[in-house]
């Protein structure tokens, strides 16, 4: 007598969904840590309001330069602004440039990737103009583009992107070179389908997996393209509260008080690390030949 199949125990694909990303983000010690700060960050953005003991941008020349204690957990800047609070505050802008900064450089370059990769007509055209923006130092030209068009969020945003498109163009390019030559593709053009869908339904789904791993990349790096910005007078309006700002602010101030830059860079590079310990992973997750290796992370 033949047993029928129990579907009710077979998982759902909530379930394995739930399961590989548990598997991406826990692989190893090193990486479950990099995940626990990397929420701890975005928690402490989104709750900014809440976690900060006092407000970032009020001015208490009062008690300026003053040491950590109880009310102010790691002392004040030379305004006499919180700096816990700043930091805490400064989480905020970071954050919006690095997730908006990889989205945009991901759309756009995926946009252009995909149309210089499968129209050999446009590609020689695209790729020169692509070459010609790789060639030229992404902070040079970000520190351009802020200089030209001001420095406001937008234009900071713009000016990070803008160096990094033309990555996401070159990476979506070979994908998209190499899966056009596939047989499946090939027959979609044979039989006449229509452009948009072989590259939305055969070409588009083989860029995602590298396009989430460069996301995450871009994002670091975008993180730290608008400290060094802030850093150097070139960022976002200074009395905004930025981990580079504050940096900016405290360099004069190093031997007074060394906190004012020790505790900002601490945190900056918790999350840039962090963030790249993450897109580690997600790498060794989405390729099955570093799975089979067994890498810990």
């Amino acid at each position: 007598m033949t047993t029928a199949p129990n579907y009710s125990a077979a998982p759902t694909r909530g379930a394995l969904m739930w399961k590989q990303a548990r598997a991406m983000f826990f692989a190893g010690p090193v990486t479950s840590l990099a995940t626990v700060v990397m929420i701890l960050i975005v928690l402490m953005a989104i709750f900014a309001p809440l976690i900060a003991p006092h407000d970032p941008i009020r001015l208490n020349p009062a008690m300026r330069l003053k040491p950590a204690s109880d009310e102010f957990l790691l002392g004040t800047d030379a305004y006499g602004r919180d700096l816990f609070s700043r930091i805490i505050y400064g989480a905020r802008i970071s954050l919006a440039v690095g997730v908006g900064a990889a989205i945009l450089s991901v759309l756009i370059g995926l946009g252009i990737g995909l149309v210089s990769g499968f129209f050999r007509g446009l590609d020689a055209v695209l790729m020169r103009i692509v070459d010609g923006l790789m060639a030229i130092p992404s902070i040079l030209l970000a520190i351009a583009i802020v200089a030209l068009s001001g420095a406001t969020l937008g234009t900071v945003l713009l000016a990070i992107v803008i160096p990094e498109v033309p990555r996401v163009v070159r990476l979506v390019r070979s994908v998209v070179l190499s899966a056009r030559e596939e047989p499946y593709v090939e027959a979609a053009i044979s039989v006449g389908t229509p452009t948009w869908k072989i590259l939305t339904r055969h070409l588009l789904p083989n860029t995602i997996p590298p396009l989430i791993v460069q996301g995450t990349y871009i994002c670091a790096a975008a993180i730290l393209t608008e400290a060094i910005l802030s850093f150097l007078g070139a960022g976002i309006n200074p009395e905004t509260p930025t981990w580079g700002n504050i940096m900016a602010e405290g360099r004069v101030y190093f031997i007074i008080n060394p906190g004012i830059i020790l505790w900002p860079g601490l945190v900056l590079s918790l999350a840039i690390l962090s963030v790249n310990l993450v897109g580690d992973s997600v790498r060794d997750a989405l390729d099955p030949r570093m799975a089979k290796r067994g890498i810990d992370r």
